[in-house]
């Protein structure tokens, strides 16, 4: 079953440029220029009911965005999206009460009371049933590891602390689509790792679908088999987690130790690839997928190896060189329709 559809979706700002000093300021007066920003171009996927799926993409890429948006907190300049049968910005009480939002640098609890009494507000908010409030926040705190600090004041909660009460309040409706924007932004080691164990426990138990976006690759690579990525606003990948390297990385390393001491002819191993380190008897290159075989034989022939490790890319590399080399999406490779997801051709329905 589909839970989110999006077909084309699009989302542009246009912002008030000024010029600088005061001749700039008056000209403003009476010619504004506009500048156009898109923040979101033209993106579609489907997420089946109880995925948990990455949303992956640089600062400004669109990612939050598009998470308002299907949140219904924002507008799209055109195209289509349906969540759980929903247009999210129409923003119909059934849908709000289906759905939870989670943004990592917001928050929604009431400083200046404790974070139980801030619970129970929420609780009145959505109506819900006070057995029904005790039981999951009885639960959920218990998950989080975060019982005891029911009674004291959100100010004076430590970060992951904060954020672990963001999650149960976000969650006290039972929702059945959950985005999740940053969630461990600025945690420490511990307090992530009780994050991410408590969405996948929860996502595993409830089968409540989740679009999680973070920029800690040890999140997604824990957390999700399939990933979205966007660049420049741009659908750049959809699919799984490991497809990636077969995507965008057409080499892998192969990492040479020869044994100590003997005579090493490098200029030999560097005819089977490019150079990526290079010690004192050992060499890193990069081969192309289809030569690792030939080279590995060769090597082992021209070599006194003592080692030889092939690897691939970290998928953490690869998604750092595909931002930073500003990769256009137009100009990579089509991605293949996802079988999980349904493909992306084809109206809403």
């Amino acid at each position: 079953m589909k839970v989110i559809e999006v077909r084309e979706l699009t989302r542009v700002f246009r912002t008030r440029r000024k010029e600088p000093g005061l001749r700039g300021a008056v000209r403003g007066l009476f010619r504004r220029q506009m500048e156009r920003t898109c923040a979101v171009d033209r993106i579609s996927f489907d997420i089946e009911e109880g995925e948990l799926v990455g949303f992956l993409g640089p600062n400004g890429a669109g990612k939050t965005t598009t998470l308002k948006m299907l949140a219904g907190l924002l507008h799209p300049t055109s195209g289509e999206a349906r969540v759980l049968g929903y247009v999210p910005w129409e923003r119909d009480d059934r849908y709000r009460r289906q759905f939870a939002l989670v943004l990592g640098q917001k928050n929604q609890l009431w400083w200046d009371l404790p974070a139980w009494e801030s619970l129970e507000l929420n609780a009145e908010i959505y109506g819900l049933p006070r057995r029904q409030f005790e039981e999951t926040v009885e639960e959920l705190s218990t998950l989080l590891q975060v019982r005891d600090r029911l009674g004291v004041m959100v100010r004076e909660l430590s970060l992951g602390e904060r954020m672990k009460m963001e999650l149960i309040a976000a969650l006290l409706h039972r929702p059945r689509v959950l985005y999740l924007d940053e969630p461990t932004i600025g945690l420490d080691v511990v307090s992530q790792q009780t994050v991410r164990e408590f969405v996948r426990h929860y996502n595993a138990t409830r089968r409540t679908t989740i679009l999680l976006t973070s920029h800690y690759m040890a999140d997604i690579q824990a957390l999700c088999r399939r990933v979205i990525v966007i660049h420049r606003g741009r659908l750049l990948f959809d699919g799984r987690l490991e497809d990636i390297l077969d995507r965008f990385v057409d080499f892998k390393l192969i990492t040479i130790d020869c044994e100590p001491g003997a005579p090493v002819r490098w200029e030999v191993a560097r005819r089977f690839g490019d150079v990526e380190t290079a010690e004192a008897g050992r060499l890193q290159l990069r081969v192309k997928r289809q030569e690792v075989i030939p080279a590995c034989k060769a090597l082992l022939e021209a070599l006194p190896v003592r080692d030889i490790d092939i690897q691939e890319l970290p998928v953490e590399e690869v998604i750092r060189r595909l931002f930073t080399d500003g990769l256009d999406p137009a100009e990579s490779p089509a991605a293949p329709p996802n079988p999980a997801a349904g493909g992306q051709a084809g109206a809403l329905h």
